[in-house]
């Protein structure tokens, strides 16, 4: 026995609890794997956040769920790798410093690729320096000598072998399409890059004269009149009796000059506008086909920034919105512009930039989708699927996959992952492959980056060592166990990580995918600049401390569903963790020179020491199972009735009869009973609260050892005991249907009260005779009077009572009692317990739910309808005697 070294403080202060508790597990390596090769391993990788800025709330939730799985599997003795990492985020990266740099009035062009480079390299390692700091202040497990960068060496090698690959199978192709543009950016985007959303416009309806001199001509509208430019041609449907005889006559593009040809194809609709359209192949992805479909030519009127080029005649150099404007107005001079019908129409807009999107014709670089998305969907028909939680969300991803196009995956970008393609200076001639070619002065490379996605997608095997098969970490930790992830990046990263680990790797990325909804704000809105309503999960860290932040992330919602941010709960949630160091304090304070470890005896347990044990039982069995199913909202329920309900509310309380006796060995006994209960309640709350358990955990052992390693809870049979379980809970059903009588009576507690206990099931008899001590205690009685069944209660008719399992309570105060007022609760208890039956004898009605429930069920609502039968005779029988004592 030692005296224990460190003595709590009075008050919960988490400041004082969590500074440099993170530096010292970091520097005594607790986050390592644990290098037990016969141990089975638990990878998670994180999900790499953007080197664009601070970590927001969403990636607190996120990052406290992974931490929360890898800590509870650390302590349950896998070899858990949680490896960290940043993504480079090409176009958010670079748009940042292209918007820092634009404040001191130069741009990228300016300072030249390489210099333009290394200013972001700059930005990268200052953000990545804040990120780390936030992992820290959230308590995140990682294990920091494996921390991996999408640019760095290795990741590199990765994606140029993915690159090359794919190129080389057919599956990467190089052509001149529609594309996705940011004119602000200057690059291509995905589908997926592009967010629609309601802007104010118009249809412009103009006249396309017939070039032949013949009067009159075809009405067009259109909502974007400076791509008429670049026009080749007018459709008509073939089918429409309006327009069959002028296909192959031209029209004479108004404000241009040029014949273009009228042609019949299906895409003009005969039912929406005049049935005619204007056909411009370089500007919108529709007419594209439609124009390859006819052999018609490209013209792209629009320069990179969103400028007009020389084929906009006397517009060149105007914005495309300045050509608009002027272009309307000179058509309208001319007499060209019939009307201009205003519109509210789905425009698309950058992710990154904001700007309006253009549809243009570029060069660029693709990955054909089909065959690797079928060999997705497919996999995901065995039992080496990723099993998405909630279900739900493998539609998103099916539904994405079945209706997949090509994907659009050079950039026009400084910063990323350079195309390994070189075109030689002389000939011309295209080379892809891992190294520059070796005569390297007569090949240029392609200036194109890829898409940030392309390399994100390689991460769960990338950061582990390959393409190396034979690295040791691949080997070990790949696939990953669990990604944790919101449901609005199924498609741009979940589905890519799948497709490009199916392909390259022949597994699966990870067995489960863990998908959470957003974090919205107080009023149950997306949080974002725009509106003002972030907020900087630090900010919440330095106020509430970042145990109580993880324990309302740990418990905010469902899988799959949005949380919203609540400081109510968070208030709450300090509360809880308070009350935790109040009760270790009080465990610790009684524990005094005793720091023994001795194991519980359950051959000299009390009824209270069986009853906790049992329920701790209970509560270690649902908490694992509920973690195993990502169930941590009712993993925390559980834990929080457990504790602060049961333990503290109850054994507790009890445990002071024992602790202030004279029974020497029956205090060591609960002492050390005491003890183990709160190490296994510590144990199991540091997944979710893993400062404040450490301090407590290693001041409750004296020890310097850390909670991070310590083994997790596991049930024992030994401490299985469903009889004292039944008996505690008639014990506490007593003692609290006598404190609801002091309630409504206003008796307080310090004043001394009789209570007579008439019996309707002598077996509670024991029960109660054997805890008189600790129902005095509780009750604060004058007398306490054990009647058995059928036996007359003198007092009744002047006394406030309750009904409860197994016999009636009453408490004699003639004075105070209140006839109307109790006759009026029991005829509510009456109703309450009458639609239980009928419940209950609706369910057992059922022959369908006879058929197919497990008899234990049965017979479980078939024992409460016993018992509330027997209750509500009790009642019946308690207002018959109140109604004649009045």
């Amino acid at each position: 026995m030692s005296q224990m070294t460190k003595e709590l403080a009075p008050k919960y202060d988490p400041k004082a609890v969590e500074t440099g508790r993170y530096e010292e597990w970091v520097e005594e390596g607790v986050f390592k794997p644990n290098g037990d090769k016969k141990a089975k391993p638990y990878t998670i990788v994180i999900p790499p956040p953007n080197v664009t800025g601070k970590l927001h709330m969403g990636h607190a939730w996120d990052t406290t769920l992974q931490d929360m799985i890898i800590r509870q599997k650390r302590m349950q003795g896998y070899d858990t790798l949680y490896l960290p990492g940043m993504d480079h985020a090409g176009i958010a990266t670079q748009a940042k410093v292209e918007a820092k740099l634009r404040e001191q009035g130069i741009t990228r062009y300016d300072l030249g690729r390489e210099k333009f480079v290394d200013e972001v390299w700059k930005w990268k390692d200052e953000f990545s320096q804040i990120i780390r700091k936030q992992w820290g202040k959230m308590g995140l497990s990682l294990d920091y000598d494996r921390e991996r960068f999408t640019l760095d060496a290795g990741l590199s090698k990765a994606v140029r072998k993915v690159f090359v690959q794919l190129y080389n199978e057919g599956l990467i192709y190089r052509g001149e399409y529609i594309v996705n543009w940011d004119p602000q950016a200057r690059t291509a985007l995905s589908d997926i890059e592009v967010i629609h959303q309601d802007d104010e416009g118009a249809f412009y309806h103009m006249i396309y004269k017939y070039a032949d001199g013949t009067d009159g001509g075809i009405e067009i509208a259109t909502t974007r009149p400076e791509t008429m430019f670049g026009d080749t041609a007018v459709a008509v449907n073939p089918k429409d009796p309006r327009y069959k005889d002028m296909i192959g006559k031209n029209v004479i593009v108004p404000g241009v000059g040029r014949e273009i040809p009228i042609i019949g194809d299906q895409h003009a609709d005969m039912d929406f506008g005049t049935g005619a359209v204007k056909i411009t192949p370089a500007h919108d992805p529709n007419d594209f086909q439609v124009g390859n479909r006819h052999n018609l030519e490209r013209i792209n009127c629009m320069n990179a920034d969103g400028t007009m080029n020389e084929e906009a005649g006397k517009y060149n150099g105007l914005d495309r919105f300045d050509c608009r404007k002027q272009l309307v107005a000179d058509l309208q001079a001319s007499g060209d512009l019939i009307s201009i019908e205003p519109i509210v129409h789905s425009v698309g807009h950058s992710e990154r930039t904001g700007v309006q999107v253009e549809a243009r014709l570029s060069t660029q670089w693709f990955v054909k989708m089909k065959p690797l998305a079928e060999k997705l969907l497919e996999n995901q028909k065995t039992d080496n699927k990723v099993n998405f939680v909630p279900e739900r969300f493998e539609h998103t991803l099916i539904n994405w996959m079945e209706n997949i196009h090509d994907w659009v995956i050079s950039r026009q970008l400084w910063w990323g992952h350079q195309i390994p393609a070189w075109y030689n200076k002389q000939t011309g001639e295209m080379y892809v492959g891992m190294e520059a070619p070796k005569d390297a002065e007569n090949w240029e490379q392609d200036e194109d980056v890829l898409d940030t996605w392309f390399s994100s997608a390689l991460w769960p095997f990338s950061t582990l060592g390959w393409p190396d098969e034979d690295a040791a970490d691949y080997k070990r930790y790949y696939p990953t166990n669990t990604l944790v992830t919101g449901y609005d990046i199924i498609p741009f990263w979940v589905a890519r990580m799948m497709f490009q680990g199916l392909h390259f790797t022949g597994q699966r990325p990870f067995a489960n995918t863990l998908i959470h909804g957003l974090m919205r704000d107080e009023q149950g809105r997306k949080m974002s600049k725009s509106l003002g309503n972030g907020i900087d999960p630090i900010d919440v860290i330095d106020k509430y401390g970042t145990d109580a932040l993880r324990w309302f992330l740990a418990n905010g919602t469902t899988p799959g569903q949005d949380a919203r941010f609540s400081y109510k709960q968070l208030d709450a949630a300090w509360n809880f963790i308070n009350k935790i160091w109040n009760v270790s304090r009080y465990v610790m304070m009684n524990l005094g020179d005793d720091n023994s470890d001795a194991q519980p005896n359950p051959a000299k347990f009390d009824l209270a020491d069986k009853w906790i044990f049992a329920e701790l039982n209970k509560t270690v069995a649902s908490v694992t199972a509920k973690f195993d199913k990502f169930e941590f909202g009712e993993a925390g329920r559980d834990l929080y009735n457990f504790i602060w309900g049961e333990f503290a509310d109850w054994y507790i309380e009890i445990s002071k009869e024992t602790l202030t006796g004279e029974d020497e060995a029956a205090k060591a006994e609960k002492r050390a009973n005491l003890k183990y209960v709160l190490d296994q309640i510590l144990r199991l709350l540091h997944p979710i609260m893993p400062f404040v358990t450490e301090e407590l955990w290693q001041s409750l052992h004296d020890t310097k050892d850390s909670i991070v390693t310590a083994a997790y809870p596991e049930t024992h049979a030994e401490f299985a005991n469903d009889a004292a379980v039944a008996e505690m809970s008639n014990v506490i059903e007593l003692i609290r249907a006598v404190r609801n009588i002091r309630n409504e009576v206003n008796a307080p507690l310090s004043t001394p009260i009789d209570v007579i206990i008439s019996l309707n099931d002598n077996n509670l008899e024991s029960a109660f005779t054997a805890n008189r001590a600790v129902l005095d205690r509780f009750l604060h009685t004058k007398t306490l009077e054990i009647l058995p069944a059928g036996a007359e209660v003198t007092a009744a008719k002047t006394a406030a009572s309750a009904v409860m399992a197994g016999a009636t309570v009453y408490v004699p105060l003639a004075e105070l009692i209140d006839f109307d007022a109790e006759i009026a609760k029991l005829n509510k208890t009456i109703d309450k317990l009458n639609g239980e039956l009928t419940r209950i004898d609706k369910k057992l009605g059922n022959q369908g739910f006879i058929a197919k429930a497990p008899q234990a069920v049965v017979d479980e609502q078939k024992a409460k309808r016993e018992e509330y039968s027997a209750q509500l005779t009790a009642a019946k029988q308690r207002i018959s005697e109140l109604e004649s004592a009045r």
